[in-house]
């Protein structure tokens, strides 16, 4: 399928409620970055945002439920650009920078998997928010209110240049979550690439597991008794627990996002067409 005007647009996210009703996101500078969204199986998709500043270029989005959403963008004048919607996508609202703390010169968000940003809640107005960053910072943002105010942690992850930092976050509850990232230029460069966080995400450490290649996305295979699977250009890799010093398995593949879909399975794509299913070892 092709979405109708968007011949030229690069999605980089993409968040399904079922097999009818999802959300698009297209990155790039200026008016690139947009949102669509289907409710036909994506026979038809609807233009609900673009955005107008010319400076601005947003990476990923996440949704609490199929009305409650969040975007995230790059810096604009010192700091990130984020967006949010109550209505299902109707209207998007900018969070007023007041309540986001500054960004560092030169720190910015990943659109390569569309997971840099992540939530969790149930829907009582007090929901989470995360988002991860690279560049010359490789930090965490936290909002407990669905976005109107946050504060934000270092990370261990490797960052300094344009090509390295955090590319993906993610949390099985609300205390529990995993930072993926490294050098996307050096994808075999051993870490410190991967962090666990058991407090909300006030503070990270460093995953003993070993080696710690560049991974573009991260997700939990399974909330009790947790597995851990990330993918990269260069690998993918399992993990039985965040403890492990080693991993259970690798494979040569080039990956680019993956996703949990259900208890022990999750499905990777890749270029060229490329779609992995992963059976996680219990």
């Amino acid at each position: 399928m092709q979405v109708p005007g968007a011949e030229s647009l690069d999605f980089r996210d993409v968040e399904a409620f079922s097999t009818d009703f999802a959300y698009l996101l297209s990155a790039g500078p200026g008016d690139q970055s947009r949102i669509y969204k289907t409710t036909d199986g994506g026979r038809n998709w609807r233009l609900q945002f673009t955005n107008h500043d010319p400076k601005g270029f947003f990476d990923c989005i996440a949704f609490w439920d199929r009305d409650h959403g969040i975007a995230l963008g790059d810096p604009v004048a010192g700091k990130f650009a984020l967006i949010t919607t109550n209505n299902g996508g109707d209207t998007w609202e900018r969070i007023p920078s007041e309540g986001i703390p500054a960004a560092v010169e030169g720190e910015g968000a990943f659109a390569a998997s569309g997971t840099c940003i992540t939530v969790q809640g149930n829907g009582n107005g007090n929901d989470n928010a995360w988002f991860a960053t690279g560049g010359k910072a490789a930090r965490v943002f936290h909002s407990s209110d669905r976005g109107k105010n946050w504060t934000v942690a270092e990370t261990p992850i490797v960052h300094g240049n344009d090509s390295s930092g955090i590319f993906s976050i993610a949390f099985r509850d609300s205390l529990h979550g995993v930072i993926a990232g490294g050098d996307y230029k050096n994808p075999q460069q051993d870490g410190p690439n991967l962090a666990f966080t058991d407090d909300g995400g006030i503070t990270w450490r460093l995953a003993p597991i070993s080696p710690q290649f560049y991974f573009s996305g991260v997700v939990w295979g399974r909330v009790s008794s947790p597995a851990l699977l990330a993918v990269g250009s260069a690998h993918a890799a399992c993990a039985g627990s965040s403890s492990d010093k080693s991993w259970e398995k690798t494979w040569d593949l080039n990956l680019n996002s993956v996703v949990y879909y259900a208890p022990g399975k999750a499905i990777a794509v890749g270029p060229k067409g490329v779609i992995v299913k992963f059976v996680i070892p219990r």
